[in-house]
């Protein structure tokens, strides 16, 4: 294995195994950051987070005792998109710092970052690799359906709205497929050894 640092993402729409991919390696030993929990964080905890959001989405969706209004602050950002992508730019600014953090901190490599919107956040300009996890449609609207209670039609919506071809995809990209038949552990394992 290299030594030189090496950050690779772990992508893939919902319900393709993303966290399935995520728990394998992290129970083989490696540190990966999860995109989704620490953007939620960085909201929560994050000064400048807040303060931009009060500057530039609204003054009012951080209250006197510095907690986000997440009701608030949506009902804002879906009905206006230039406020949207504000808030988007923001956090996922936020985000990128963090993981520069995670990664500088970590003494093991490879470091993973598992992220749903690699493209649109931007991770993909900092990773070294991909690793796309991808799974038949039904496949995933099963597993999305039994995981959070939904029916196929909110499913496949989700699937839809969150459907993006990115222009330029990273040069370094590989599929893991987890469709149920297909191990995915010995595909994991062929990955970090040709690292």
């Amino acid at each position: 294995m290299k030594t030189e640092p090496r950050l690779i993402a772990i992508t893939g729409g919902i319900g393709a195994g993303k966290s399935v991919v995520s728990n394998v390696l992290r129970a083989l030993g490696y540190k990966v950051y999860d995109s989704d929990s620490e953007a939620k964080r960085l909201m929560d905890t994050s000064e400048n987070i807040k303060n931009d959001l009060s500057t530039f989405i609204d003054k009012n969706v951080v209250d006197d005792n510095g907690t986000i209004d997440r009701k608030k602050l949506a009902d804002i950002v879906f009905n206006d998109a230039d406020k949207l992508l504000l808030l988007n730019k923001i956090v996922h600014a936020a985000v990128r710092d963090d993981i520069r953090e995670f990664t500088h901190q970590s003494q093991q490599y490879p470091v993973f970052v598992e992220t749903a919107i690699l493209y649109q956040s931007e991770i993909d300009r900092m990773v070294d690799a991909v690793w796309d996890v991808t799974a038949p449609v039904d496949v995933r609207i099963c597993r999305v359906m039994k995981r959070n209670s939904l029916t196929a039609e909110h499913v496949k919506a989700r699937i839809e709205s969150q459907q993006f071809t990115p222009e330029n995809p990273h040069p370094n990209l590989t599929i893991i497929i987890n469709d149920d038949k297909t191990a995915v552990l010995p595909q994991i394992e062929r990955l970090i050894a040709e690292l």
